[in-house]
């Protein structure tokens, strides 16, 4: 844990850096599905996400709050601009849940070619596990790492016996394990997209909205997650690593890309448990931010200053102790904390390491019968 009243430590509270994951889908201008091609073809911070038309803008890395919203509403005014200049005008869909969808073929699994084809693959995986309506959710990742002069500021402080790369390891793993136990306030805080277009449940419906009682579908038990309750193993990284690939080794996932939690921990780089466990932990990722129809990036910098300003109180007290037990209660709090009513409990049936439950949102029977 960082040692906040160590004047030292304190000095360097200032030093941290936020990265930005945006996805938005592009639509005409009735509000329907675009069905072109990707309008940005070669540019590393705009690609492609689930959908053909499901844009995701990947901002640098910015060290302070109004740079990384600077950088991506930049980035925004970019994609509108070239969006309004297609043969036929398109459109940012600017909420987390979707406009009206006719079908399932009218949602676009995205295209890739040649070397890339792996990655059309593993959508068309996606799609028929999950179901494609729930992979036209999109929200923002916030990626938060901590400067290191202030680990440095920590380890000089500390005078711990660990290795500098351990040490850092262990701070992050420390904070992981306080955000998957507190991080459901930012559901609480930042949930914004209440009302469903009616064809999301109804397929082929038009003119009909739906209301759930949640403040987020896509952060609730019917949004992104797993078919399972994953408890994993913050004691150090190689047993992060290898509670993750006892999933993927009992089939449940393909890869730890499908790990579908709100709080990741991540290497620099590809996205890989290989490089994680070489290369030691550079920043956690919260995926539980949806986008903000009021703000022009979709994130508010005071909704980014809540995340940094969490992220550093949970980096600054004593980490859980994260039962199997603990664990799933937490992740039935996340989803609990997407509903506008806090009290309610859970309505989906999981049981811990098995396929045994609802199939996600496009099960809407299995949601209201249990």
């Amino acid at each position: 844990m960082l040692h906040y009243k160590d004047p030292a430590v304190a000095a360097k509270f200032s030093k941290y850096e936020f990265g930005l994951e945006k996805e938005s889908l592009r639509v005409l201008g009735d509000g329907t599905f675009a069905h072109t091609p990707h309008p940005f073809p070669v540019d590393k911070y705009i690609v492609r996400d689930f959908c053909e038309n499901q844009i995701e803008i990947n901002t640098g890395v910015s060290s302070n709050e109004e740079d990384t919203i600077n950088e991506l509403e930049s980035y925004e005014r970019h994609v509108r601009e070239v969006l309004r200049n297609l043969p036929e005008k398109e459109y940012v869909w600017h909420f987390s849940n979707p406009p009206y969808i006719k079908d399932e073929e009218d949602i676009p699994v995205a295209t890739f070619t040649g070397p890339l084809y792996d990655k059309t693959l593993y959508r068309d995986y996606l799609a028929k596990m999950y179901g494609k309506y729930k992979m036209t959710f999109s929200g923002i990742h916030v990626n938060f790492s901590l400067g290191e002069e202030l680990i440095m500021a920590e380890y000089d402080s500390s005078r711990s016996d660990l290795q500098l790369r351990e040490f850092k390891d262990r701070i992050y793993l420390d904070l992981a394990s306080n955000l998957v136990s507190d991080g459901w306030i930012i559901n609480v805080l930042l949930s914004a997209s209440p009302v469903l277009d009616g064809s999301f449940l109804e397929q082929g419906v038009k003119g009909k909205t739906d209301f759930l009682g949640m403040a987020s579908v896509r952060c609730s038990e019917l949004g992104y997650w797993n078919l399972f309750i994953p408890v994993l193993d913050y004691t150090g990284t190689k047993a992060y690593a290898d509670s993750i690939r006892k999933y993927i080794n009992d089939g449940l996932i393909t890869s730890q890309t499908e790990l579908y939690y709100p709080v990741r921990i991540k290497p620099r780089g590809p996205n890989s448990l290989e490089i994680l466990e070489e290369k030691g932990i550079n920043h956690i990722e919260l995926r539980n931010v949806d986008i903000n129809p009021y703000a022009y990036g979709g994130l508010d910098v005071r909704d980014l200053k809540f995340i940094r300003m969490l992220a550093l109180y949970e980096a600054s007290r004593p980490a859980e102790n994260l039962s199997e037990e603990r664990q799933i209660k937490s992740a039935i709090n996340f989803k609990n904390a997407a509903h506008f009513n806090l009290d309610g409990t859970s309505q989906m049936p999981y049981k811990h390491g098995s396929k045994e439950t609802c199939r996600g949102i496009s099960d809407l029977n299995c949601y209201k019968d249990k």
